[in-house]
């Protein structure tokens, strides 16, 4: 049908559901929600986005809901929304039908956002700021939607791999920080989801033994305006708008401007990881918008509805309430604002073909009146969801707001980042914890052993019967922060290429440069840096739990000391492949070897903890008696470890037995800068003597030990077996 006829055509009455455009009966169904808009237009645009060629208003609402089916109208078409209602801050709306909206639900995004003056609500420099009404349209240069054509085909979710919960090993990656200096992929494809599934990356990944690619935000977003202007961009991408879109900024160049295309190249990716037996994790971000605060643009959800989309100040709705430190906050305990968030997340899994997600400041999701709500609607949706409820669903367990600290707390369902193992083994390498106080003994236990303290089921803050060890996700170090490399290269954080005087980023963050700060040709800090950065991947590798590697640890990437590389799209946010230690990824692909070959390394359930336990200090067990499988911990001397010896802050060496009745696993600790002499438990009746499999400092080579003691080398971490004798 011609393009006349579509823009004359009458608008009909449309479906309720699906919410967005959708393409059918020959033509196109629009569903927006607003429950306090008073009208609810969609502007149709011209092939370059910058004409409106018509406009119709939808009808309703019913239960919120505006609708309109157009007859003739097609995939491909572009398109925006004008919301009518009152302009009331103080009420908590700020209608503005002058203003372009992009649809909430759109699959495809056209335009580029630059924060002109006409995006925002109010004129900047008027006295009464974000009370004032710009009545400018800004509908030539504001983001369109386009009409997405149905997806064909099953989609990449039919190839899916199903690892078993305690085969997992996650590997936290950017899109297109993975290869952009990769010399082995085609210049073409660096940095771009295409890049991501080339056979060399792959090879790379199954070389590692990681499961599960947890990436880097890939919904569409946009820079915040502090950054426009700078040669800066927000690189990691969270301050998502498009939470169906994929970001084309992360496809190869030649689809870059093609949405469908762009989708096309996402669903091959994850098609071709699938195959190769890897999942696909997506970090998501529903807890804000780049609309920020009630200075920020009028883009989507604040001009469809503010109040409802939206979490306000109670006692000032004119203004956002911010427990994100990112402007707004979600308000996810709406009915319809938690319909947008599952819908999108099915999409991703039903059409798109992911795994599972990471929820940016998870708190936020379960976020009520009266605080955070592990019972939360939310949390009980996803976990009740036919499709949702088959994926990996990972909390980041804090938010800026109060009481905002989670750990331990979100339903069994949920696996949790855990910065306690993360402190916890820093600080037991480096020597110091965050309050430059020694980390003890017990404490590297407790981290060791899945953090039992946060996540039995006895602990203090357990989902009583639900919590599995594997509820933890153990990581060195992630994005935000440090690399490997540079928490042991650094005693302070280098941002200065950010911009922002180096007040940005994570003050007093744990590391330790041991003795210079950045580079060296000191021979002996280079020894002791390489030490603890191969006993902290031994730790990260072995400890029960889930571990999750952070890109380019495994070979020495780092970013000069940057622990906030959020808007370095370059050399310094880029991993740096031309330098990269191939027998420090030797050593993590054995870890990983490790992990997979011996179960006790990668328990599904809690171990008998027999004997002193460093969570009570006394005799006592962490897990059931009955089971076959136990875990023991000793003194260097070769008894097994007594209350005193827990907290002792000045002996750090000690050795844990791991034993079912298949095998029995020794890992010896030295995190000292000396050697030191342990004594050896017996390997038992019928087992073989102990054999070294792997010593993190590189002194001592797998053999059989002959003798009842060893000498830890300094900063090492030593695995040994005794198999049976006769299975």
């Amino acid at each position: 049908m011609s393009a006349p006829s579509v823009l004359s055509a009458s608008l009909a009455p449309g479906r309720h559901e699906p919410l967005g455009a959708t393409v059918r009966d020959g033509g196109v169904n629009f569903s927006v929600f607003s429950a306090h808009a008073t009208r609810v237009e969609v502007c149709l645009y011209d092939e370059a986005g910058t004409n409106e060629l018509a406009r119709h208003a939808l009808h309703g609402p019913v239960d919120g809901v505006w609708t309109g089916f157009l007859p003739g109208a097609r995939a491909g078409q572009r398109y925006g929304l004008r919301a009518h209602g009152p302009h009331a801050p103080r009420e908590g709306h700020r209608f503005n039908a002058a203003k372009l909206l992009l649809d909430p639900y759109a699959r495809e995004i056209v335009g580029e956002f630059r924060n002109l003056p006409e995006d925002h609500g109010y004129p900047f420099g008027h006295p009464d700021g974000p009370a004032a009404l710009d009545e400018r349209d800004n509908g030539a240069t504001a983001l369109k939607a386009r009409v997405a054509a149905p997806l064909a085909g099953p989609g990449p979710r039919a190839s899916a791999p199903r690892h078993a919960p305690q085969d997992v090993v996650l590997y936290e990656v950017h899109v297109k920080g993975f290869s952009m200096r990769h010399p082995e992929i085609p210049q073409a494809l660096r940095g771009s989801y295409a890049a991501l599934a080339h056979p060399v990356s792959i090879a790379h990944f199954k070389r590692l033994g990681v499961t599960t690619l947890s990436l880097l935000p890939v919904q569409f977003a946009v820079d915040e305006p502090h950054l426009l202007g700078t040669g800066l961009r927000n690189y990691w991408g969270y301050n998502t708008l498009g939470f169906f879109a994929p970001d084309p900024r992360l496809a190869s160049a030649a689809v870059r401007h093609d949405p469908t295309a762009v989708v096309a190249e996402f669903r091959a990716m994850v098609q071709t990881l699938h195959e190769a037996g890897l999942e696909v994790v997506l970090d998501v971000v529903y807890n804000h918008t780049p609309e920020g605060n009630e200075w920020g643009p009028t883009l989507s959800l604040r001009g469809l509805d503010q109040k409802s989309y939206y979490r306000l100040q109670a006692d000032d709705p004119s203004r956002m309430e911010n427990l994100t430190a990112c402007g707004n906050t979600v308000n996810v305990e709406h009915p319809r604002v938690a319909q947008l968030v599952l819908d999108s997340l099915r999409f991703w899994v039903g059409e798109m073909g992911v795994d599972g997600f990471r929820f940016d400041l998870a708190p936020v999701l379960g976020r009520t009146a009266a605080g955070h709500d592990p019972q939360a609607a939310f949390y009980t949706a996803l976990r009740q969801d036919p499709l949702l409820s088959q994926v990996h669903l990972i909390a980041e367990p804090w938010d800026a707001g109060p009481d905002g600290y989670q750990l331990g707390r979100f339903p069994g369902r949920f696996m949790e980042w855990n910065d306690k193992f993360r402190d916890g083994a820093r600080g037991f390498w480096l020597g110091h914890g965050p309050d430059g106080k020694a980390v003890t003994r017990g404490e590297f236990a407790r981290r060791f052993g899945a953090s039992s303290d946060v996540f039995h089921p006895t602990g203090p803050c357990g989902d009583p019967g639900q919590r599995s060890p594997l509820a933890s996700i153990n990581f060195l170090a992630v994005h935000d922060g440090y690399t490997l490399n540079d928490l042991v290269s650094y005693g302070r954080k280098h941002n200065e290429a950010n911009g922002e005087d180096n007040r940005d980023g994570r003050d007093g963050e744990l590391c330790g440069n041991f003795g210079v700060e950045g580079p060296t040709d000191d021979l002996a800090i280079r020894d002791a840096r390489e030490r603890a950065r191969r006993g902290m991947l031994a730790t990260l590798l072995l400890s029960q739990g889930t571990p999750m590697l952070y890109s380019g640890d495994e070979f020495g990437n780092g970013q000069g000391g940057n622990n906030n590389a959020y808007c370095q799209d370059n050399e310094i946010g880029w991993l740096d492949w031309p330098n990269a230690d191939d027998a420090l990824i030797a050593f993590t692909a054995e870890l990983s070897r490790l992990r997979r070959a011996h179960p006790l390394l990668r328990h599904a359930e809690w171990f008998a903890v027999q004997g002193c336990s460093p969570e009570t200090g006394s005799a006592g067990s962490t897990g059931s008696p009955q089971r076959t499988s136990a875990l023991r911990w000793f003194h260097p001397d070769g008894h097994e470890m007594r209350e005193h010896d827990w907290n002792d802050d000045r002996q750090f060496a000690l050795s844990a037995l791991l034993s079912d009745p298949h095998e029995r696993l020794l890992l010896i600790v030295n995190p000292g800068a000396t050697p030191t002499r342990i004594a050896l438990p017996a390997a038992g009746e019928g087992t073989s003597p102990w054999r070294l499999l792997i010593d993190s400092s590189g002194e001592l080579a797998p053999a059989t030990l002959s003798d009842h003691a060893l000498t830890a080398p300094a900063r090492s971490l030593l695995l040994c077996i005794a198999a049976p004798l006769f299975s």
